[in-house]
């Protein structure tokens, strides 16, 4: 199955939590903020998030500084 983050095509297992995809790709979940299909998920539904065929995420990273 396939669905789309930042523009790329991105293969994830049906049913896959946002949570696990966003570990697999090596997202610090601490630090990003996530869009799916133009709207926000909140940082406590990235566990119950269920991945759908074509969604399309956007993955945001916060850069620190001071």
């Amino acid at each position: 199955s396939m669905l789309y983050v930042n523009g790329k095509e991105t293969p994830y297992r049906p049913d896959m939590p946002l949570a696990h995809l966003l570990e697999e790709l090596g997202y610090d979940t601490k630090r990003i903020a996530v869009e799916r299909n133009q709207e926000i998920v909140p940082k406590s539904q990235y566990e119950t998030t269920r991945l759908e065929e074509g969604d399309h995420l956007e993955v945001v990273r916060f850069v620190g500084g001071g």
